[in-house]
C-alpha cells in the first residue's frame, strides 16, 4: 500500500517536473537547483531519538534536541498546530543557512517582483539553495535595473508536503526564538492562500508570538524568559525603525516632484536610516546583532521584503482577542478570510487594524 506521505511527494514532484518542461531554460534551472536541494536537506536528516542515542552525540546538541522535541509536543497539544512528522528529525547542512532569497524592486518604488511557482502560487521572492546561484540570479535583475536584496533564511516550510527537518541552521539561539521558528512554521501548514505573502507571513508571525509566549509562561525560567524578552524588545525596534523608514520611501516615491529629486531624497533617508539605527544601537549596550544588515549598500528591496513578514500582524492579534485565545477557532476564522477574494481579504483584515 502506498503512504500519504509517498502520494504527496509524487504529486509534488509531477508538479515541479511539468513546470520544468513548460519553462524555458533559466527556469529548468531553476527548479532543477529547488527539487536536488530540496531532497538533498531531507537525506541528510536523521530522527531526533537516534541523533540523542548516539554516543558521539554533543552534549549541548543533545540537550537542544531533547528540548525541540517538548517544543514540539506542545505546538500541537496547546496551540493545535498539526500533529505530523515535521520537525522531529534534525539535519545538519554544513551551512548557516537552508536558502537564499532573492527580492527586486524598480529603482523609485517598494513593490516587490513576483515570481509564480506549482503548488504555492506566485511569491514576491525566489529562493536559491546555493548562494552562488542567489547572488548570479542578483546579478541578473540588477543589470535589467533592479534592486537586489539577497538575504539568508533559517528556514522554510513545505505546507506538510514533506516532514521538514529541524536544521543547524536554526536550532541555535535563545529558546524564544527556537520556539517561535517552530510554531511558525508550522502554522504555514495549517493555513496558506497561494500569491498572498503579506497575509501568510503575517499570520504564522502572530501564532508565533502568541505561542512563545505560552510557552515561556508554562515551560521557561526566568533566564529564558529574559533572554527571549531583550531579543524581542531588539527585534520590535529594529523592525519599527525599517517600518518607519519605508514609509518614508513610499511617501517620496508617490510625490509628483521629478525623478532627479526622489533619487536624492531616496539616498538621504537611506543615510538617515543609518545615523537612527546608530543611536538605537547605543542603547543596546553593546549587542550588534543587526550591524551586518545596516554595513550593506541599502536599497528598496531591503526595506521592501519587511512590510511582507508583518504589516498585518496587528490585525491577526486583534483576531485571536476576539476569540479569546481559542486556536482552532481563531484558525477557523482565518479559513474563512483565506477563502474571500483578495480584496475582500484585505478589507476585513484594514478594519480590524482600524479597531485595534
Amino acid at each position: 500500500m502506498i503512504s500519504r506521505s509517498l502520494i504527496k511527494r509524487l504529486r509534488l514532484a509531477g508538479a515541479l517536473a511539468f513546470a520544468t518542461l513548460a519553462a524555458g531554460c533559466s527556469a529548468v534551472g531553476y527548479y532543477a537547483q529547488s527539487v536536488q536541494g530540496h531532497f538533498a536537506m531531507l537525506r541528510a536528516a536523521r530522527p531526533i531519538p537516534e541523533i540523542v542515542s548516539d554516543p558521539s552525540t554533543a552534549a549541548p546538541l543533545k540537550q537542544r534536541l531533547q528540548r525541540a522535541e517538548q517544543i514540539r509536543a506542545f505546538a500541537s497539544s496547546e496551540l493545535a498546530l498539526p500533529e505530523n512528522q515535521s520537525y522531529r528529525s534534525y539535519a545538519d547542512l554544513q551551512r548557516p543557512f537552508v536558502v537564499w532569497n532573492v527580492f527586486a524592486t524598480p529603482e523609485l518604488s517598494l513593490e516587490l517582483k513576483q515570481w509564480c511557482y506549482p503548488v504555492v502560487g506566485c511569491a514576491g521572492y525566489r529562493g536559491y539553495f546555493e548562494r552562488a546561484m542567489a547572488e548570479q540570479a542578483a546579478e541578473q535583475l540588477r543589470a535589467e535595473r533592479y534592486e537586489v536584496s539577497v538575504t539568508g533564511v533559517p528556514a522554510y516550510s513545505t505546507l506538510g508536503w514533506f516532514a521538514d527537518p529541524l536544521l543547524n541552521t536554526f536550532i541555535g539561539g535563545n529558546e524564544g526564538q527556537l520556539a517561535g521558528l517552530i510554531f511558525h512554521e508550522l502554522a504555514h501548514q495549517v493555513v496558506f492562500v497561494g500569491g498572498d505573502t503579506t497575509f501568510n507571513e503575517s499570520f504564522a508571525t502572530a501564532v508565533e508570538r502568541e505561542g512563545v509566549k505560552r510557552w515561556l509562561a508554562a515551560n521557561g525560567d526566568d533566564g529564558s524568559r529574559r533572554a527571549y524578552a531583550e531579543f524581542a524588545q531588539r527585534r520590535y525596534a529594529f523592525l519599527n525603525l525599517l517600518l518607519q523608514y519605508r514609509g518614508l520611501l513610499y511617501e517620496n516615491y508617490q510625490g509628483r516632484q521629478p525623478d532627479e529629486v526622489k533619487r536624492a531624497r531616496k539616498q538621504q533617508l537611506f543615510a538617515d536610516l543609518k545615523d537612527a539605527y546608530a543611536r538605537l544601537r547605543s542603547s543596546w549596550g553593546g549587542f550588534a546583532g543587526y550591524d551586518r544588515f545596516f554595513a550593506q549598500d541599502l536599497t528598496n528591496a531591503h526595506l521592501a521584503s519587511i512590510g511582507a513578514y508583518n504589516d498585518l500582524v496587528p490585525a491577526f492579534d486583534a483576531l485571536l482577542v476576539q476569540v479569546n485565545g481559542d486556536f482552532p477557532r481563531f484558525y477557523e476564522e482565518v479559513k474563512r478570510l483565506a477563502a474571500l477574494p483578495r480584496e475582500r481579504r484585505d478589507d476585513s483584515l484594514r478594519g480590524m487594524l482600524a479597531q485595534r
